[in-house]
């Protein structure tokens, strides 16, 4: 289900996971910034290349830029989850369709065809299709069934931590002291998001749905942290999240 720039998509664990899609105007400031990145590798290349092979380098300039950006897209997207250093700094991330993280194969579809709907053509199908898709998908998107999403993360930055919202002030040195004891690096960032659906929409539900959703994900992720002392299963995953968001 699709309403304004989010989408919905329920998980495995009964929670409906929510995502913020990228709009055409955040897409192409991060793209720019990307291309400023990618005008400076080429140009480094191009120098190296010219110097090393002289004039028979211009043989091998074409495939070698194509190749150059191509890796740069492929290899930032599947080691860096999905961030370029342009989604980067605007705060977005590419992610498959139904959430999951963006693996090699898509996008290696997405940015194969990038090289075509991209430079190549002006960008000209690259907007059209981002306008008149209801996901915000480019051709490439389509072809890997991929979304690009506003980062979790750059949302949360600007908001409170779940467990110093639903406790005192005064508890706040404890939460945190308990936090920064766990080992949560073994936690997915698609995990977390699914930990901050439940928190934020578990006052909506009955009590009994609510602690089964919390002893659920309280018994997938906890064998993930190391040294969580907490019993409670909605504690548990407050700290968690607060732990986790404050370590990325």
């Amino acid at each position: 289900m699709q309403y304004e720039d989010r989408i919905t998509i329920p998980t495995p664990e009964g929670v409906a996971l929510e995502l913020t899609l990228a709009g055409l105007g955040s897409r192409a400031v991060a793209g720019g910034v990307d291309l400023v990145f990618k005008g400076l590798i080429v140009g480094l290349l191009l120098i190296v290349l010219l110097a090393a092979l002289g004039a028979s380098g211009a043989l091998v300039i074409v495939p070698a830029i194509g190749l150059t950006l191509l890796l740069y897209d492929v290899g930032f997207e599947t080691l860096r989850g999905g961030r370029t250093p342009g989604k980067s700094i605007v705060g977005l991330r590419v992610v498959r369709s139904g959430g999951g993280r963006v693996d090699l194969t898509a996008s290696m579809i997405r940015n194969v065809l990038r090289l075509v709907d991209g430079i190549t053509l002006s960008y000209v199908p690259t907007i059209i299709s981002i306008v008149a898709t209801s996901r915000n998908q480019r051709l490439g998107d389509l072809a890997a069934d991929t979304v690009v999403i506003r980062d979790r993360r750059a949302i949360d930055a600007a908001q409170p931590g779940f467990a110093a919202g639903a406790r005192p002030a005064r508890a706040e040195p404890i939460r945190a002291a308990a936090g920064a004891s766990w080992d949560v690096s073994a936690v997915p960032v698609e995990d977390l998001a699914t930990v901050r659906a439940f928190l934020e929409r578990r006052n909506g539900l009955g009590r009994d749905a609510r602690a089964r959703l919390a002893a659920q994900l309280d018994g997938a992720l906890r064998p993930r942290v190391g040294g969580a002392d907490v019993s409670d299963p909605e504690r548990f995953l407050e700290i968690l999240y607060d732990a986790k968001r404050a370590r990325s």
